[in-house]
Parts: structure tokens; sequence; C-alpha cells
């Protein structure tokens, strides 16, 4: 996934609550939706960072060794200017990008079908 192409704000943003809760009609049971999306994203986030920054391991502990690699550093920027997950997560939630269900409510359903 590229996170760059976002349209999530990079700074906090205040949002109308009613906005979040139009789904669920809960805002609590939005927000919750909205919290393990950002966890999701941001363990995908934490892989992709590590992959990269595994091509540039060096398992020698010389001291003459150690220095700062440009292309490790340009690689760190570039994660720190992302948005932050839930500020991602919010976004794809606001756009309707976030699939969820509510496996009680699906039960209360086949319970009434039988």
């Amino acid at each position: 996934m590229d996170y760059k192409k976002s349209k999530a704000p990079v700074n906090t943003v205040t949002r109308n609550i009613m906005d979040l809760c139009e789904e669920t009609g809960n805002i609590y049971e939005s927000v919750a939706i909205i919290a393990k999306r950002a966890n999701q994203i941001s363990v995908q986030i934490k892989e992709d960072l590590s992959k990269k920054l595994a091509e540039f391991a060096s398992y020698n502990d010389s001291l003459e060794e150690v220095f700062e690699n440009r292309e490790q550093i340009e690689i760190s920027r570039y994660y720190e200017k992302l948005p932050k997950p839930t500020l991602l997560a919010t976004q794809e939630f606001i756009e309707g990008k976030v699939y969820y269900r509510d496996p009680s409510k699906d039960n209360q359903t086949v319970a009434a079908e039988v």
C-alpha cells in the first residue's frame, strides 16, 4: 500500500463526531473500528520499514565501520513524514474503504431467519 498517496492529513485534525458515527450509529463502535484498522496499518508500516532497513544491516561490530548511511537516513525520513496510522485509518473509515462486521449482529439475523 502506498501511504504517501493517501489523502490523510499529516497533522491532527478536529473532526465532527457525528460524521464518524453515521455508518455505525455509535461513536464508540466507530472508534474501535478505526483503532483496529490503525493497528493493522501500524504493523504493515513497521514490516515495510524493517524490510527496507534490513538491506543495510551490518553484522560487523568494528568501530571503524560505524558510519551514517545516507540511504538509511532518507528511508527513515520518508517514514517519519508519513501520516500517523490513526489518521490513515480515520481517513479510510470516512471514505468507506474499511470493511467491518459485527458478529453479534450477524448471529441475531441468523437466529431470526430460522
